[in-house]
């Protein structure tokens, strides 16, 4: 990694040494795993333990790194995802390993690259096992391979900034019922922690609210069926949004059209 990176590491006493430890990042890019792993490895002297969607482990170099060395890849929308919990648990109470975890569960789709709201997987984790979760922000890996694409770019090196920041206080939910609401908090918690150690990289202002791409699309679902102020309602039959349609006519044969067919050829004289 130091042969296409340039790090800047912060916070590694914050990761314990020994024992289960979960470590909850934010998610810029497929090249996540390979810059969290050379951190923990090197500055954390701890060996990296994935639970990540199954996708990331589809890139070639990240895949022969994860088959050889135990990783855990999530299938979304799948009882593997169950299982993939299941055993993220038995590494970190049965092996007492570091196991790295994204909470927001994708690459962040916020258009300033904060950390999303995120799902509650990492905390009901936490609480179940009783071990410490360690928030980890990043900087960087946006020039590295930017979520979307699949030709990295790799010189001239980029910068990549990774702090770890002390361990986050759930002690305010331990011994009790792991109820939706209770969940829900611990993992705003854990969030708030990462998000607020990836403003301090950046040294700016993160917004006052994470972006939640759900909440995002049924908005964008909302608008596209509620039409704006003055826009012709569309016909009952056809759908059709012009005045011509909405007024039942279609135009006679000397009628123009005014614009290119949907094959994107020439409009027709």
């Amino acid at each position: 990694m130091t042969a296409v990176t340039k790090v800047d590491w912060r916070g590694q006493e914050n990761i314990p040494r020994e024992g289960g430890v979960i470590l909850a990042a934010n998610h810029l890019s497929m090249a996540d795993p390979l810059t969290i792993a050379h951190y923990l490895y090197v500055a954390g002297h701890r060996w990296p333990t994935f639970t990540a969607k199954e996708g990331v482990f589809r890139i070639p170099v990240v895949r022969a790194v994860a088959n050889s060395t135990g990783q855990i890849p999530v299938k979304r929308g799948s009882t593997d995802a169950v299982k993939a919990l299941d055993e993220a648990e038995k590494a970190l109470v049965r092996d007492g390993a570091s196991v790295i975890i994204y909470p927001e569960g994708t690459c962040t789709r916020d258009p300033g690259l904060w950390p999303m709201a995120a799902k509650t997987g990492v905390a009901r984790l936490a609480l179940s096992t009783g071990v410490p979760v360690v928030p980890l922000a990043h900087w960087g890996e946006q020039n590295l391979l930017r979520y979307g694409t699949k030709r990295p770019r790799l010189f001239p090196r980029k910068r990549i900034q990774m702090t770890a920041g002390p361990p986050v206080d759930l002690s305010a939910y331990r011994d009790r019922p792991l109820t939706a609401t209770v969940l829900k908090d611990a993992t705003a918690d854990i969030m708030r922690a990462i998000t607020a150690l990836q403003a301090e990289i950046r040294g700016e202002e993160p917004p006052a609210v994470p972006f939640d791409p759900r909440q995002a699309r049924q908005e964008r679902l909302a608008t596209a069926d509620d039409p704006a102020p003055g826009a012709t309602p569309p016909d009952p039959a056809t759908g059709d949004t012009t005045a011509q349609g909405a007024a039942g006519t279609t135009g006679g044969p000397d009628a123009a059209p005014d614009t290119a067919p949907a094959d994107g050829g020439p409009a027709r004289p």
